[in-house]
């Protein structure tokens, strides 16, 4: 690894954050279930099995997202440091969101609790809803751009004042929230039926799942067209150049990446079928691996063939690169040893999740556990 260049280093940071950024969408399920729990659970034993359902993955999706966010600060700060800083106003909404969602689980069923369960309740909506749909409007950026400038000694400033809400107005970005938040109750959906032994929560699902596929496929449709017909920013050494079709060309040209995006829809409308059509309760797995799939294909189309991974609305040649926002050699080598930590933490999260569902939750097993969420 010693022998790597620069650019190999950079390469496979970015390899290794689409990744990341792969476990954590389908790690939203949490997300997609907890604005889901009020049309699945009718009576207060219903939502208990959901919640817990839930909570004892949503530290498994916490790690993955601080995984994420690691790993660029860590690969590349400079594009940790003009997104994160620069985009404050959407970043603390999301941070907000997060935080509201770790308070509810731990104290939604304290007794006397200071704001009541209801309101905590509230809490887990609010982020299943407002915090996906940011989540989804941040990344869609990395293919619309940012208001910011960056100087020769990469000091950057955002030019407006929005700090980054003014990315709701791109149809394009809330198209790209609106999908993420239907794929997480798709997913959310899928893992019920695989997760909860309570027939009537599962039919619920079942229903719940019809509908919701069909809003996601519609927004995935409308996200897929729309980013392969916009315009992407290419670069040559320190020319920048915006190029019709870039997102298009670059997934036409690399065969890898098409290839993975196609094993990955399939694998979605699979899932989809095995579980609407011949009831099966596997659909999680495979939409799960679909999932990743198609998140590392999208995100691979930035970062690699000479594209930008951040493009500078303000001024094209402040467009952050792979090469121009990234650490040093040496910083890359060093936290490249590191990052073979990450297959130990992936088989820790599949071995605590495998451990946690050796059998399908019921009502029963809720109310006989007194520490239940």
């Amino acid at each position: 690894m010693n022998n790597l260049s620069l650019l190999t280093l950079q390469q496979y940071w970015w390899f290794l954050i689409t990744v990341l950024a792969g476990t954590f969408v389908f790690m939203t399920f949490v997300q997609g279930g907890q604005f889901l729990l009020n049309r699945l659970a009718k009576t207060e034993d219903e939502k208990d099995v959901i919640i817990n359902s839930l909570g004892r993955k949503w530290e498994l999706t916490f790690t993955s997202l601080v995984m994420f966010g690691g790993a660029l600060f860590a690969a590349f700060p400079l594009f940790y440091a003009v997104s994160f800083g620069g985009a404050y106003y959407v970043w603390m909404a999301i941070l907000f969101c997060f935080i509201v969602q770790a308070v509810s689980y731990e104290y939604r069923k304290k007794i006397n609790n200071f704001l009541g369960q209801k309101v905590y309740e509230t809490f887990l909506y609010i982020n299943g809803s407002v915090g996906i749909i940011l989540i989804g409007i941040a990344l869609a950026t990395l293919y619309t751009g940012g208001n910011f400038i960056k100087d020769d000694m990469n000091l950057s400033h955002w030019t407006n004042l929005w700090y980054g809400l003014e990315a709701v107005t791109n149809p394009f970005n809330v198209a790209f929230g609106l999908m993420l938040f239907f794929l997480s109750q798709v997913q959310a959906n899928l893992y019920f039926i695989n997760n909860i032994a309570e027939e009537t929560i599962v039919q619920r699902a079942r229903k719940e799942l019809c509908k919701d596929s069909k809003l996601f496929l519609g927004f995935f449709i409308i996200v897929a067209i729309s980013l392969f017909s916009i315009s992407g920013v290419e670069y040559q050494d320190n020319s920048f150049t915006l190029v019709s079709f870039k997102f298009l060309h670059n997934l036409l040209n690399t065969p890898a990446i098409l290839i993975g995006l196609l094993i990955g829809v399939v694998s979605i409308l699979y899932a989809l079928y095995i579980t609407l059509y011949k009831n099966s309760t596997k659909g999680i797995w495979f939409s799960g691996i679909g999932t990743i799939l198609v998140v590392i294909s999208v995100v691979s189309l930035l970062g690699f063939n000479h594209t930008v991974i951040y493009p500078s609305l303000s001024d094209i040649n402040s467009s952050l690169t792979i090469e121009n926002s990234s650490g040093s050699h040496y910083t890359l080598l060093v936290m490249g040893y590191v990052s073979f930590l990450v297959p130990i933490v992936l088989g820790y999260v599949f071995l605590v999740w495998r451990s946690m569902d050796r059998e399908k939750l019921t009502i029963d097993e809720v109310k006989s556990d007194h520490h239940h969420y």
